[in-house]
């Protein structure tokens, strides 16, 4: 029945129904008299509905993937890919109309998937180079600023030394400054160490920065990933610590690398107020954009025992 046109099932449908419907009545010893009686007509109408209840049960099952098909088309949502209508036995219409959509799914979630990489890397690009116009111009200007000062300093009078003195140190705090958002933007350690290198130097640079304490278990045996995939660790990881410390009010934070069935997964644990606590959107939708982008899963969980955990899963090629 799968080669069989909608249309046609249904005038099969239908006239199967009405010729059985002839033939009960025909072998039937009920009759319907010119003059209508009460009896008759308690017959006439139960053999109708008879005819209508087994005529809706049997064009349900023929409707019952379009109605599948519908609510498919629904639910698609773009940050969960891969949802795709599987029918058994389908009519042919409906088989089409299936097809096409899965189709048109496959098609839009791989242009999704480019344009997201291409944005991707045109914004690493944009951070690479406002990383180096801070480094090299903004961090250099202040630098002169602070030798500028030390000479100042040499040549003052007395009184005005401690001054000097501040100005010196607000000068110095802004090169640092500087340098730790140029490194934030463009982190040199992923590019020249690799991702358990930089991770190390992440966690190390937000505990030095903000007091929280920075645990990790990074694997040894770790498999060699793509560099999209490794920035794409990283971020996560780097915006899962930004939310621990804005958000969070976390102590402690744990950041764990390993590999497990097939795939690298790494997560954030910290011992915070939990996911309530974050604002929506943000940095959270950055963090699920990046993952699929990727083939990744990511998952953002309030822990067993109190906080955040944020798990992210990336396949190995």
């Amino acid at each position: 029945m799968c080669g069989v046109s909608l249309f046609r099932r249904v005038v099969a449908i239908n006239t199967g129904v009405l010729f059985v419907a002839a033939v009960v009545l025909a072998l039937s010893p009920a009759t319907v008299s010119s003059d209508l009686t009460i009896a008759e007509a308690v017959v006439l109408g139960v053999g109708t509905l008879l005819v209508a209840t087994v005529n809706v049960l049997l064009l349900r099952r023929v409707f019952e993937p379009l109605e599948r098909l519908s609510h498919l088309m629904r639910a698609v949502e773009p940050p969960v890919p891969g949802s795709r209508l599987v029918l058994d036995h389908p009519v042919a219409e409906v088989a089409s109309v299936a097809d096409a959509l899965n189709g048109m799914l496959d098609r839009l979630e791989h242009e999704r998937q480019q344009s997201g990489r291409r944005a991707l890397v045109a914004q690493e690009a944009e951070r690479s180079r406002v990383a180096r116009e801070l480094h090299d111009e903004v961090g250099q200007t202040l630098t002169g600023v602070v030798l500028g000062l030390e000479g100042l300093g040499r040549q003052a009078p007395q009184e005005l030394q401690p001054a000097i003195h501040d100005l010196q140190e607000t000068a110095r705090d802004g090169v640092e400054r500087v340098r730790e958002i140029a490194r934030g933007l463009r982190p040199p350690a992923l590019g020249e160490f690799g991702l358990r290198a930089a991770l190390v130097s992440l966690a190390t640079g937000v505990s030095d920065r903000t007091g929280l304490a920075v645990r990790h278990r990074l694997g040894a045996n770790l498999p060699d990933l793509p560099p999209e995939q490794e920035l794409a660790v990283y971020r996560v990881v780097q915006e899962s610590l930004t939310n621990a410390v804005r958000h969070a009010q976390a102590t402690t934070v744990e950041i764990a690398l390993e590999r497990r069935d097939g795939a690298v997964v790494a997560s954030v644990l910290d011992d915070g107020t939990g996911i309530g606590s974050a604002p929506p959107g943000g940095g959270l939708s950055g963090m699920l954009e990046r993952a699929l982008l990727v083939g990744g899963d990511l998952s953002v969980t309030d822990a067993a025992g109190g906080g955040t955990e944020v798990r992210l899963r990336v396949p190995v090629p």
